[in-house]
């Protein structure tokens, strides 16, 4: 391995873009080896002023590419099991963005195949856990100062959806940080799921079910709830209270800057998940660089994925039949009986 990590980024939408701007700006030890995008004009801007970097239009070709010793996955979900298998093939570590694969089946396929090889490849893109307030709410509950853990109650807002988003993707797109989120605070597996329905918000868009309140069982006695509303109108607000026997932490209320102006005071709140979890994304691959460098693979693992892509289509199948639906995951291979730092 050269001196810097050569990362060939797979997608150059809204997500790909930026990871090529971290890997190339404020990432150290790794450098932009390859960009692909069905699109080879948003793949070239995307890479604009990056010197010796490979343009491509399929992402095979990208794997293939002089220099490239690692892969980060930015592209649209469904195109994410081919790549990581690919990845797999050519014995390349990989940084996945959630989801691992659009479907339970297909995020089952992905673990058993990094299983055969025996070894991890591959680090799931759940970077609220690179979150320095996530961090130290779950060094608190790991601490057991404040007893054990009962409840979660987490909240997760944005502005307005984007077109075409549905009444499931509230659970299988929004809900899935707070699935990964729960499960990594507190070690336990999530086990039941149940979602509630008020009368949608005048702001979602016709037939859309937003929001929605939506509470989770663990194999360990806790309970967790999340509301999600995806058109607050407002801001991007995620927050998390851990309800304990002894006490209680909330995170998620830092406010940024602080404006005063003709009579009146007030916080800004942060419009897109790009600013309010910036640091944690930027901490998040410069971690994997730093792992991959070293040989090794840290972070959220296939198993991760996986355990999130079953409670999600359970929550979903929770949401349309309006009934409590179980929990059921395939056993854990041996590679993944150690969770995800």
């Amino acid at each position: 391995m050269g001196d810097l990590l050569g990362v060939a980024v797979l997608g150059a939408g809204h997500m790909g873009a930026d990871h090529v701007r971290r890997l190339d700006r404020v990432v150290n030890g790794a450098r932009v080896a390859a960009v692909a995008d069905l699109d080879a004009t948003r793949a070239k801007d995307a890479a604009a002023g990056i010197e010796d970097v490979r343009i491509h239009t399929e992402a095979a070709a990208a794997l293939d590419a002089p220099g490239v010793e690692a892969v980060l996955i930015a592209s649209p979900g469904p195109a994410h099991e081919e790549a990581l298998l690919a990845a797999f093939a050519r014995g390349l570590p990989v940084l996945c963005e959630k989801p691992m694969a659009p479907d339970s089946a297909g995020a089952l396929r992905v673990v058993e195949a990094e299983a055969r090889l025996g070894r991890r490849l591959a680090q799931i893109g759940f970077m609220r856990r690179y979150d320095a307030e996530y961090r130290r709410l779950k060094a608190l509950l790991d601490e057991g100062r404040l007893g054990r853990p009962l409840m979660l109650h987490c909240t997760h807002r944005n502005v307005s959806s984007p077109p075409d988003f549905t009444s499931a993707m509230l659970i299988d797109s929004s809900v899935s940080h707070e699935i990964d989120a729960a499960r990594w605070l507190l070690g336990q597996e999530l086990t039941a799921v149940t979602v509630l329905r008020p009368r949608p918000s005048s702001g979602a868009p016709q037939g859309l079910l937003d929001p929605q309140f939506v509470v989770f069982e663990t194999d360990g006695g806790a309970l967790v709830d999340v509301e999600v509303f995806v058109n607050c109108g407002f801001g991007y607000q995620v927050r998390c209270e851990a309800v304990c026997e002894s006490g209680s932490a909330r995170i998620g209320d830092d406010h940024g800057m602080l404006v005063s102006a003709r009579g009146t005071a007030g916080a800004e709140v942060p419009q897109d998940y790009l600013v309010r979890f910036a640091d944690a994304y930027d901490r998040e691959v410069q971690a994997w660089v730093d792992a991959t460098r070293r040989g090794r693979v840290t972070g959220p693992t296939a198993w991760d994925g996986y355990a999130a892509s079953v409670v999600a289509e359970a929550g979903v199948r929770a949401l349309e039949s309006g009934a409590r639906v179980a929990v059921e995951l395939a056993p854990r291979p041996d590679l993944f009986a150690a969770d995800g730092d």
